[in-house]
Order: structure tokens, then C-alpha cells, then sequence
């Protein structure tokens, strides 16, 4: 019996490795006509270009999917990390990590707990991935919003529409926010309204910065004013706050590394003893009093890095 799962998990996990790596290594076209619905959320289709590959089992994922709540939320996920993925791709590639390191973690230890360990992470580490790269490009949009408002500002003051300084912004910055600001201009042109452009951006890119400055483009176009001084005065809070979340950042940085310590190390020292002496540390596994340990230091580890992390979380 064992030595059948062992031939089966191999062709899974060879089967699995060839589709990763073309699913992972190929590169997807990035023009307009690929996909009208990457730059017009609403669009009920997709517009594929002829003559594109794509993944069989993605496409197929993507049918049963299209008309799920979850599928929408993982496309949004998606978007606002800029991965040029589909709802059913994702899935595929979580499918994919959870038998690679499942099948891993059985010909490496032959035991069901190890191997289930695996197969958890497998299934999560796909949407760490997507979060990390959340966070990173967030960070690098609002890094660049207060200069992408000053050339705003500069190109209104010039005489420019707004949609033009939007298309100098696509053209003189650099990602992330040339491609964002490119995307509201190309969904314009295809015919969506400007308002509507840029509550795609704002749900793209989650920023309260971004959030305050589009409310008062918005305002503008209902009410007129002088959207230049608007602007201007938007640019200096965005420019003190963040001056002000670099500082808390450096002071608060002791507190937010001490709770990831706090909560990373048990896990750590404990896979530790588990290779040097599983013997020693399965008592936690098969004795019930063990289960309420594990149990218990979980809650403890969780509660205090809730904790951490409220204290050193300080809004600005």
C-alpha cells in the first residue's frame, strides 16, 4: 500500500512540477486587447487575444468559477498585487504547492502529521505571497503619490485637463503608479466614465491618501473650483503624514520585531527538536494532555502577537 502512494504521489508530484514550471516561467502578453476586463472592471468577459496559450486547467477553473463570490474577491486580491493571473490560475497554483510540499514532506518523513503540516502551508503560502506583494506595492504607490500629485498640480497649473496630467503622471513616473494612472487613462478611452475609472483605481489600490485625492478630483468635476490648490494643500498633509509614519515606524520597529520573535520561535525551536528527535516531541501528539499544551501555547502565542501589533499600530 505504501509503496502504490509512494508511485502515486511521484506522478503527481512530477505531473505537478512540469505544469508549475510552464505555468510560472511562460510569460503572459501585456497589451490592451488581452484582457478588457484588467483595465474595465466591469466588463462581464474577458476578451482573449487569438492565438494566446493558456492553461487548460486554469481556463477550466475560470468557467466554473466565473459566477462564485469568492472567485471575485481573488481577482480583486490579485489585481491589487498586479499579478497577471486568473481566479482559476491562483487555485491551480495552490492545488500545485499543496502536493508539492505535502508529497515533499511524506518521502522526506513518511508521517501523517509532518505531511498535513506541509500540505497547511502549501495552501496558505500562495496567498501569503499575494498579500506580501499587496503590501509592497501599496507601500511603493504611496511612496510616490505626494511627487505624482505635485506633477498634477504643475501640469493643471500648465492648462492641462486632468486626464492629461493623468497621461504625464503614465509618462514621467515609474511603477507603480505610471501603471496604475496608465490603466485609468486606457479605460477612459474605452469608454468608461472618469468617475468610474477611478473607483476602479481606488480598488486596485487601497491607499487613504490615494482615497482623499480622488474624493477631490470628484468634487471638482461636480462643483468646479481650483483643483490646482486643492491639490497643493492635499500634497503637503500626504507629504507630513508620510513623514510622520517614517517616524513611528523607526520608534515602533523594536515592539513589531520582539512580537514576531515572540511568535515565530516556539514554532521554529519546535520543528527544530522535531528533526533532531522526533521521539521527544511527539508526546505532544499522541498524549491528549499534549493537545491541551499545544493548544493552549498557540492561543498564547496568537493573543500576544494580536497584542504587539495593537500597541505598535498607530494610526495617523
Amino acid at each position: 500500500m505504501d509503496r502504490v502512494f509512494l508511485i502515486v504521489a511521484g506522478v503527481l508530484l512530477v505531473g505537478a512540477l512540469i505544469y508549475g514550471l510552464y505555468f510560472f516561467i511562460r510569460r503572459r502578453k501585456d497589451v490592451v486587447s488581452e484582457r478588457l476586463g484588467r483595465y474595465a472592471e466591469a466588463a462581464p468577459q474577458e476578451v482573449v487575444v487569438p492565438g494566446e496559450r493558456r492553461s487548460a486547467l486554469g481556463e477550466r477553473l475560470d468557467r466554473a468559477l466565473e459566477r462564485r463570490g469568492f472567485a471575485a474577491n481573488i481577482r480583486a486580491q490579485l489585481a491589487r498585487a498586479n499579478l497577471k493571473l486568473t481566479a482559476g490560475e491562483f487555485l491551480a497554483a495552490t492545488v500545485i504547492a499543496i502536493i508539492l510540499l505535502a508529497g515533499a514532506a511524506h518521502l522526506l518523513r513518511h508521517n501523517a502529521v509532518f505531511t498535513l503540516i506541509a500540505g497547511i502551508i502549501g495552501f496558505f503560502a500562495p496567498r501569503w505571497y499575494v498579500g506580501y506583494l499587496q503590501g509592497k506595492r501599496l507601500r511603493e504607490f504611496n511612496n510616490q503619490l505626494a511627487d505624482t500629485i505635485s506633477l498634477m498640480v504643475n501640469s493643471i497649473r500648465s492648462g492641462y485637463s486632468v486626464l492629461q496630467a493623468m497621461e504625464a503622471v503614465a509618462r514621467e513616473m515609474g511603477p507603480p503608479v505610471s501603471e496604475e494612472f496608465e490603466r485609468v487613462v486606457r479605460e477612459v478611452q474605452l469608454g468608461l466614465s472618469v468617475e468610474q475609472a477611478l473607483d476602479n483605481l481606488l480598488r486596485r489600490v487601497p491607499s487613504d491618501d490615494l482615497d482623499l485625492m480622488l474624493t477631490a478630483i470628484n468634487v471638482q468635476r461636480e462643483v468646479g473650483g481650483n483643483l490646482a490648490e486643492v491639490l497643493d494643500a492635499i500634497n503637503y498633509t500626504i507629504r507630513e503624514r508620510v513623514r510622520i509614519k517614517g517616524e513611528i515606524r523607526a520608534l515602533t520597529a523594536q515592539g513589531r520585531y520582539s512580537g514576531y520573535l515572540i511568535s515565530f520561535l516556539p514554532v521554529a525551536l519546535s520543528g527544530f527538536i522535531y528533526l533532531v528527535n522526533p521521539s521527544f516531541i511527539m508526546n505532544l501528539v499522541t498524549d491528549p494532555c499534549g493537545w491541551i499544551m499545544i493548544g493552549a501555547a498557540v492561543l498564547g502565542m496568537v493573543a500576544g502577537f494580536l497584542i504587539i501589533r495593537k500597541i505598535v499600530n498607530i494610526e495617523v
